[in-house]
This record gives C-alpha cells, structure tokens and sequence, in this order.
C-alpha cells in the first residue's frame, strides 16, 4: 500500500511556507485555518485553537548572544504590549499573550532589532546553541560563535529549506573543554575532539529530548563543521521520511537505515571522505555564580525564575550591561550569564535559586497541563542548590524540560490514582548525562505533587549519606545497577519507615532474588511482601498507594520556598 504523507507535508505540497510569506501583512489573525497555524510557526508565531486568540513568538538568539540594546529593545516591546516572557532551553526568548491584533506589528518590530524570529518554530533547524562561556571561559578551547552563526545565516530565509524539512532539527555545538550543561539530546552534537595532535569535533547524531545522541565516528576540524552541516541539512531535505509524523526525526532516520546508511547519505551532499572520531575531549566541572574567564575578567551566571522574566529585570540588565560595558549571553539551562566583570561582584541579583533546575513553558504550552515553572516550589530547592542536582521538569511527555537527561527528571501529569488530588509528577532519575551514556530511568510513574517534596528529599538524602560528591556519579555506580523496580522499592520502604537505608554499590551484577533479599534484610516487616510475585511491580503500587493517597488536602498546596543565603 502506497504510503500517504502526513498533514503538514499535504500542506507544503500545496503552498511553500516562503511563499505563504509574500502575503503575510494580509493575514487575518481572528480567522486562522489549520493552514495557517501551520504556515505561522516557520515564523516563530505559534497558537492554537486552546488558545483563544493568544499568541506566542519566538526568537531565535544564535549561539545566546544578544546586544545589551536588543535586549533592552524587546523589553520595551514586552512593556508596552504587556507580554509575559521566557527564556528557552534553546537559548531563545518566547513572547507569550500576545493578542491577534498586535502580531504583525510585534513581528515586525522583533525582526527590526537584527534578531529573528524566523524558523524557530516548525520543520526548521531551530535555534543554534553553543555553551553560555563559548570563546571566553576558561575551559574554551575553540570559540564556535563563527560556526554557528555561519550556520544561522545559511539557514535563515533560504528558500529551499524554510518550513521544508521533514522535521526540525536542533544542532548543538561546543568548543569547551567543560560544559554547563549537556548537548547530548540535541539531534546533531558537535563535541571538543582531538586527533592527530589537533582540536576538532567529533559528531553525535540522532539525539532528542528522550534519547541520547549516538557518536557517529567522524572528525571533523573546525573549518569542516560547516560543510558537513550543508550536507546533513541537504541530506534530511532529500531522505528524511515525510510520512508517519511522529517517526520523523533524525533519530528515527538512524533507527530505520542505521547510522552508516545515514552517513553515506550525508557523505554523498559532503563530497568527501570523512575522517573517523578522534578523543573527546569533555570534562565534568562545577560552575559556580561566578566564572572566571581566559582574560582574567569574571563572569556571572544570573538565576532567572525558572526563566521567567519581567520588563524591569531586562532592563536593568541591559542597563548594567551597557554601563559596565559587558556581555549577556543566554545559556541553554534557562539563565542569563554576564560576561566581563573586572571582580567576583555585581550589583545584580538573582531572584531565585534555580540554576541547576530546567522547566519547559508550562501551561503557556497548549500541551502542558501544570505551570510547571510554580511546580518547582514542591521541590527541595534549598538542597538541589547546594548539591548542584541537574533536574528538568516537563510540561508533557515532549520533554521539553528534558527530564530524561537530568540527574532527577520529572514530568507534570494529571492522576485520579490517589484520592482527592488531580496533579502529580512521573519521577526520572539518574542519567548519565554529562558523556550522554544514558538517559533518566523512571522512578515512579505518579507522585502527586503534596508528596513530591518529601520523595525528592529521600532521593538527596541517600545520596548524601552516599557519600559521593556527585549525584552523577552515585547513579552511576548504585543507582542504575540495580533494577528500576528495586530502586522505587527501596524509596518507598524507607518512605514507610521514615527511614534513610544507605543503598550501596553492588559486589555483583544482581538478579531479582538478589534484590528481595536486599530489600528483606532490612524491611522484612512491612505489609507489601504479599504483593511481591515474580517482580515488584503490584507491591510498588501497593505500597506509593497506602502512602500517598490523599483525602481532603489541598492538592494545590504548596511548601513555601525561603530564599536564604545566595548559594
């Protein structure tokens, strides 16, 4: 049987979205079609029939590099028209509640400022990100910024890809011998490699917010990287597949043809052999608030709230900017970072403690059921600060908080499972995120949100009494050599208990005997051994029942954060 193209390919074949543009100032944006909901977002202009009117835009920052007068500019913009605005996890900035009325006119405004807000949505290469301290920091070994804004240029406004790819396509790149974060769930990573005595990037491909991007076994030096990205782009256009919607990423290019068939189909646009990887050279380091750079001077990483921002805040950053005559840059972990401080001091303050903590939009997504961005409050904030815990928390199953690549990932859902309470969280826990070994397991598939701060407390406090340093590295060696089952046993036993049972590392590789006898040794007189069969899985929902149903809370309640000494 024929395969039929998916709905948003039927519309490319009846209209291009460049040429859907030609027309744009005539657009009615009280009446949209499907069409043009469609047709918008390869203009960074999203809504949705759940939004009544209501639009978002966004703006693609190459690299996370914004002039301290943009920036002061599009808070202008978000002042005058009342706009609700954030930082994306891809170093972008997205203006929310922007009425049908006002989004040409902000549209055009946004774009006259020399940032753009085309292809930051839709089948496009999104927004480029490259780590906040690129060039500057002292773990820079090559700066990318002109890399990336050679890609930028090539794509923005070339018509044979604008909307027109199979799917979007996020590239990250870092010439860093350290990171912040992670690049690894981007679909194409070009990681610090060396070879034969010389930097260079080594490629990852087939990443996303679920899955880990797999090394490709290819070097590229620093004057190749784009050449072989014209050539992945061409290569996407021409193979990707164009049919199931939710089966076409790059991800699912190389889980159909492999990732030597995906090469050759590259290597044919690239027209020359490809050199196999060399070392990767990635380190794991503790950012601090501050950061010192190659010249000496200083660097701040600036906490937004969960990266919100207002007008005021913009504004002031700018001004400092300007005045101090320093850089801002946008990292992809949502903060804001101000590079070129003469000392370890600013006047600038943070006004929360989330640094470490990346949200998705939230129910400013039609996707997204909680704020998430308030969710954070259920968490121990205090205590993921001073571990320095990576922890995402998505909207939805998308993923965009990318959970699965954090040490504690969750997901805002909505339950009936337990009582008078509708919200809740699925659980994450222990990606190898910083060499992208593996993904978050699941902990626990529902947690209501009354319950989340003292299950997240239990996960910090077995890691302290660990006595690793790193939470990484306690995943790495307990954690995720044990079952999933066994590991939610384990929570919710001491959960029971009130207790704090070390977990430690095991001798051997454990089977499931090996982990009832564990799990017996030292909670043999709790009530779920009943429920234990041939796995844990009816005793887990047993016991997260017995402990977490609720009757007649207040399942909106939330602890208050108490914001204490800045780190």
């Amino acid at each position: 049987m024929e395969k039929k193209l998916n709905k948003r390919e039927r519309y490319k074949v009846q209209l291009k979205p460049i040429d859907y543009y030609k027309d744009f100032e005539n657009i009615d944006f009280d009446s949209l079609s499907e069409g043009d909901r469609f047709y918008l977002q390869d203009f960074g202009i999203f809504t949705t029939d759940f939004l009544e009117g209501e639009f978002t835009l966004r703006i693609r920052i190459p690299g996370g590099r914004v002039t301290p007068k943009q920036f002061e500019s599009i808070a202008d913009i978000v002042d005058e028209y009342d706009l609700k605005i954030i930082l994306t996890a891809r170093s972008g900035i997205q203006l929310h509640d922007v009425e049908s009325d006002n989004v040409l006119d902000i549209h055009k405004r946004i774009n006259a400022l020399g940032v753009s807000t085309w292809q930051s949505f839709g089948d496009n290469v999104r927004n480029i990100v490259t780590d906040a301290y690129d060039g500057r920091g002292k773990y820079s070994v090559i700066e990318t910024y002109p890399i990336v804004m050679q890609m930028h240029n090539y794509i923005i406004q070339n018509p044979r890809y604008v909307g027109m790819l199979p799917r979007r396509v996020s590239i990250g790149i870092s010439g860093n011998r350290a990171d912040i974060t992670s690049f690894f769930s981007n679909d194409i990573y070009f990681g610090l490699a060396k070879k034969d005595n010389e930097f260079g990037f080594n490629v990852y491909m087939g990443g996303k917010n679920t899955e880990v991007a797999k090394p490709a076994d290819i070097f590229l030096k620093e004057d190749e990287v784009f050449e072989f990205f014209k050539a992945l782009v061409e290569a996407f256009y021409l193979h990707g597949s164009r049919y199931t919607r939710s089966k076409t990423r790059i991800f699912h290019m190389i889980e159909e043809h492999g990732m030597n068939k995906m090469k050759a189909l590259i290597q044919k646009e690239y027209k020359k052999e490809f050199q196999n990887a060399g070392k990767l050279i990635l380190e794991k380091a503790k950012f601090s608030e501050f950061h010192e750079l190659k010249d000496g001077l200083f660097g701040f990483c600036y906490q937004t709230d969960c990266s919100r921002l207002t007008p005021s805040e913009m504004k002031d950053i700018a001004s400092f900017a300007i005045q101090n005559n320093t850089e801002i840059r946008f990292g992809i972990d949502q903060n804001i970072y101000i590079l070129g401080l003469k000392e370890k001091s600013i006047s600038l303050e943070s006004p929360t403690i989330t640094d470490t903590i990346l949200t998705c939009a939230g129910n400013l997504c039609p996707y997204a059921v909680w704020s998430i961005k308030d969710e954070t409050s259920y968490l121990p904030l205090e205590k993921i600060n001073e571990h320095q815990i990576q922890v995402g928390f998505s909207g939805c199953v998308k993923g965009c908080g990318r959970h699965r690549h954090t040490d504690i990932g969750l997901i805002g859902l909505k339950t009936n499972n337990f009582g008078d309470t509708d919200g809740g969280a699925r659980i994450f826990i222990g990606a190898q995120h910083s060499d992208g070994t593996s993904t978050a397991r699941q902990l626990f598939s529902m947690v209501p949100f009354v319950h989340l701060h003292s299950v997240v407390s239990l996960v910090i406090r077995l890691f302290e009494l660990s006595g690793y340093e790193e939470f990484e590295d306690y995943a790495t060696d307990v954690l995720n050599k044990y079952s999933e089952d066994f590991v939610s046993m384990w929570i919710l036993a001491n959960l029971e208990t009130n207790k704090a049972i070390i977990l430690k590392e095991p001798s051997k590789e454990n089977n499931f005997e090996d982990e009832k006898k564990l799990l017996k040794e030292e909670f043999a007189d709790l009530d779920f051994w009943p429920h234990v069969g041939e796995n844990f899985y009816a005793a887990i929902s047993y016991l997260g029942k017995k402990l977490w149903t609720i009757e007649g809370a207040d399942p909106h309640y939330k602890p208050k954060i108490q914001r204490t000494n800045y780190r």
